[in-house]
């Protein structure tokens, strides 16, 4: 993340926007331009009357896009934590085994 705060100009669905964030402006740009994709897939495939519902049409699918990537990250954080948990105990039993075996050649 920058230190500095940009000011960057972007167009989204026809309308120009500043936006300000330390974010680097090429990432503001990248966000800007996958809301104004989104916004213009939704009109391209639901005729809607006004652009405000067309913002609030995409707006619920990059939320619902949001939720589905959060509940895949959630469960595969479960997934790498069952491993460690396994790897651990795996790990424990060897050290278990090895220091067994030093004790009785002692």
């Amino acid at each position: 993340m920058c230190s500095d705060k940009n000011v960057l100009k972007v167009r989204i669905y026809g309308a120009e926007y500043p936006v300000r964030g330390y974010a680097d402006a090429n990432y503001i740009k990248k966000v800007a331009d996958y809301v104004d994709q989104k916004m213009r897939d939704v009109d391209k495939n639901i005729r809607v009357d006004s652009s405000l519902r067309v913002a609030i049409l995409a707006s619920l699918n990059i939320a619902d896009e949001l939720f589905k990537e959060q509940k895949q990250n959630a469960l595969l954080r479960q997934q790498l934590e069952d491993k460690i948990v396994k790897l651990n105990a795996l790990i424990d039993r060897k050290l278990s085994i090895h220091t067994d075996k030093s004790d009785s050649t002692e």
